[in-house]
């Protein structure tokens, strides 16, 4: 599993007072304690920076989101070194440490010089949905044969002609805010992209579709439905 997840969510309790102890690698004792009120630092979410690093190096701009990559202590963070190896991304990419960073990374790989495969990331198919299904099928709307489902492995088949061309891609998200914002990346550098459901970015990113629209970044509306 993602244990980074679990060391955050210790540290979280250990600062407000709790008394935990680690009786083996995958088993703790939390000790009858109270919680004590206490000033903490909460840092920004880095599930949701990854879409604007991903941004900033599919369009050649430069996003500054006010915390230094290196800063973020989420597991999540670990995958700003591999956007910033775009468009030279690594042929096998194991997400078991950044799960919800996996939609942003396989939109990107779609650009990418090579193939990439992402592996450790079963559980992505119990997530708000089957995340590898949805990246699939979202990614073959784009080109058909532009992902491909290998067991639990994700395989993207490159193909960065893709920028620029216009293609009629719309979108299902499943009511999953993570693949609308991912796919939202490809409307960046391919025309026609469509998102469904929009307004499922909610959940976590309410001001998404602003923020993107703060970079310039053209957002239409279609029959209430917003697109990148």
């Amino acid at each position: 599993g993602a244990r980074g997840y679990i060391d955050l969510t210790l540290a979280c309790m250990r600062n407000f007072g709790a008394k935990v102890e680690q009786m083996s690698p995958g088993k703790w004792q939390v000790q009858p304690s109270e919680y004590i009120a206490c000033d903490t630092l909460i840092e920004p979410d880095a599930s949701a920076a990854t879409y604007l690093w991903a941004a900033a190096v599919l369009t050649g701009g430069d996003i500054n989101i006010g915390t230094a990559p290196t800063d973020f202590t989420q597991p999540d963070a670990n995958a700003y070194q591999v956007i910033a190896a775009f468009p030279n991304m690594p042929a096998e990419i194991n997400g078991s440490q950044m799960q919800d960073a996996i939609p942003t990374l396989a939109v990107l790989a779609a650009y990418n010089k090579t193939p990439v495969r992402f592996v450790g990331i079963a559980n992505l198919r119990v997530k708000e949905c089957d995340r590898i299904r949805a990246l699939s099928e979202g990614l073959c709307r784009i080109r058909p044969g532009l992902a491909i489902e290998e067991g639990d492995d994700l395989c993207i088949k490159s193909d960065p002609a893709l920028a620029g061309q216009t293609v009629d891609a719309r979108i299902e998200t499943f009511n999953d805010h993570r693949i609308a914002m991912s796919f939202a990346l490809a409307g960046l550098l391919t025309h026609g992209i469509t998102i469904l459901n929009p307004a499922c970015v909610a959940k976590t990113y309410p001001g998404y579709w602003d923020a993107l629209a703060s970079l310039k970044v053209e957002v239409v509306t279609e029959a209430s439905q917003p697109s990148a």
